[in-house]
């Protein structure tokens, strides 16, 4: 067997193995889980989630994705927990432990003090019948038939069962808060995830420079409209403010490729009758998603009827949401 092949037949046993254990943890969901839900919901307290090893990677993991979906928790390693971390947790916490075996040293030592302290102690373990899924209060099962690791012992499928089983911890709680998109941004301020959340048209658009023209405005005043605003298009109204139609520079080409005889021509006469508009307080993500599904670069912004500005795709690139 060639190399290549060897290589691609061991990473589809790998995510095989993986999914398989992900997929059997539906099997495994019980009441504990349910009520391991309804304890957080009512606890006054944060979620502290803990670990060592590879399970105090996935424990971080778990702590930010409750953060993010606003459930407050943070991460405490079992080691140093027992060396004076372990002030931080507050009586009403609803501590997570996660360990595969559910029998480490640092578990054992720790799992007592968390019991004197009254937090509810919920075992995120691999190991129904260890030390820790005895002692706690709630156990999050996540038994696994093997490891993806050929030897059975480096933490491959566990802590990916682990990490899942975490996953749907923090959605449950989600949706069991009402938790929306307008919280999600205010947890997610920065970058282009958050901007795809908070900014809006009007945020992008230029109010102080608007290119519109007359319907019956001649083609030279059109041109000069198009060219000193710089947005490559102009927009149309009536006599009464009205948006009718849009002039781009595309329409200005195809008209010239008809005639040359350019002086009895007016706005109206070239024009793209109902352009596509947005309304100013809608969020810029959506103005990007038009122009995507008509194929354009940019969308006349309206306050009202009233013509707001034009948003266009150049600005939202320079946003990062593209």
């Amino acid at each position: 067997m060639n190399l290549a092949k060897n290589i691609r037949n061991t990473a589809t046993r790998v995510l095989q193995n993986e999914a398989d254990s992900i997929k059997n943890l539906i099997s495994l969901l019980d009441e504990d889980f349910e009520a391991c839900v309804s304890a957080i919901l009512e606890s006054k307290g944060r979620v502290v989630v803990t670990g060592v090893g590879k399970s105090a990677i996935i424990a971080n993991k778990i702590v930010a994705t409750l953060n993010s979906t606003g459930t407050p928790a943070l991460f405490m390693h079992a080691a140093d927990a027992i060396h004076g971390d372990l002030g931080m947790v507050q009586r009403e916490d609803v501590v997570i432990c996660i360990s595969k075996s559910g029998n480490t040293p640092e578990i054992k030592v720790l799992v007592p003090l968390l019991k004197k302290r009254g937090s509810i102690l919920v075992a995120l373990v691999s190991n129904t019948q260890s030390y820790l899924a005895e002692q706690a209060t709630f156990v999050l099962n996540a038994t696994i038939e093997e490891e993806a690791c050929p030897l059975n012992l480096a933490p491959t499928s566990s802590t990916t069962a682990h990490l899942a089983l975490g996953d749907a911890l923090a959605v449950c709680l989600l949706e069991a808060k009402g938790f929306t998109s307008d919280d999600f941004a205010e947890y997610h301020p920065g970058g282009a995830l958050g901007k795809q959340l908070y900014l809006k048209v009007e945020d992008v658009i230029r109010q102080d420079e608007i290119p519109v023209v007359q319907e019956d405005a001649g083609i030279p005043e059109v041109i000069v409209e198009i060219s000193g605003k710089r947005l490559g298009a102009t927009a149309v109204e009536d006599s009464q403010g009205k948006l009718v139609g849009i002039i781009t520079d595309g329409d200005l080409r195809r008209m010239l490729q008809k005639t040359l005889n350019i002086q009895s021509l007016k706005a109206s006469d070239i024009m793209t009758q109902s352009p596509k508009t947005i309304a100013k307080e809608e969020y810029a993500i959506r103005a990007l998603n038009v122009m995507k599904a008509h194929n354009i670069t940019q969308l006349v912004a309206l306050d009202g009827e009233k013509i707001a500005g034009f948003v266009h795709i150049h600005e939202l690139m320079k946003e990062g949401i593209v």
